[in-house]
């Protein structure tokens, strides 16, 4: 009978100078980084900076039409072209495969291809002679680099301004627009280096193609992205 209260009494001991402060703790970290902190952070993020905490979505009339964050196809002429993207998704014939999947925002990623692979060169190649050919560019005029190959994400919102100007003849005959208006809407749509330092000079393919419809309107098309 001893022996058995002894026992009580140690385990009683030990609920309270080990277990329970464990089980305090537990808990008290649980609802501290599981529900306090991220509410915290999600009220605090919509109170200072709505737009960024919903996904910096981008609408027109009232239709979300995209994300400043992330890249999208447009492959009509007489918009400005994104960076190419390499992202996957799932083959719709074997879900157990991968297919190339542009754009596709639920798979960021690149190819993963070594700068010396065969077939990162060979489409490379085929991306700098499509681009001189849609820009009416010569034979040997030097294409930038984002204008041939992807990004890390594949996901890249941003063209270079060079890759831009470049695009600048082909957009402004297919819109019947002076130059010198295109010219000056890239240079109210184009962003410096962050802090001053990081990157380069970029714009925005979305928010200046929405601008663009907004200048010169494209008939029929109620949306500015690939069809």
């Amino acid at each position: 009978m001893t022996t058995q209260m002894q026992t009580q009494g140690t385990t009683a001991v030990l609920f309270k100078g080990l277990l329970r402060p464990v089980l305090v703790a537990a808990v008290f970290f649980m609802l501290l980084t599981g529900l306090a902190y991220p509410l915290a952070t999600t009220v605090l993020a919509n109170l200072l900076f709505p737009f960024q905490a919903q996904g910096s979505l981008v609408q027109r009339d009232g239709v979300v039409v995209g994300s400043a964050l992330i890249g999208q196809s447009f492959s009509r002429p007489e918009y400005f072209q994104g960076r190419p993207s390499m992202t996957l998704g799932s083959d719709p014939l074997d879900p157990s495969k991968s297919v190339p999947q542009p754009y596709n925002a639920g798979a960021s990623g690149a190819s993963n291809l070594g700068p010396t692979n065969q077939k990162l060169v060979d489409s490379v190649a085929a991306r700098v002679s499509a681009y001189r050919q849609l820009n009416g560019l010569a034979a040997d005029m030097q294409v930038p680099v984002d204008a041939v190959t992807a990004s890390a994400s594949g996901l890249d919102p941003h063209i270079s301004l060079a890759n831009a100007q470049l695009q600048l003849n082909r957009v402004a005959r297919l819109r019947n627009l002076p130059l010198a208006d295109l010219q000056a809407l890239l240079q109210d749509h184009s962003e410096s280096r962050t802090f001053g330092l990081l990157g380069e000079p970029r714009v925005n393919v979305l928010q200046l193609n929405l601008a663009l419809d907004a200048l010169a309107p494209v008939h029929a098309s109620p949306l500015a992205v690939s069809e």
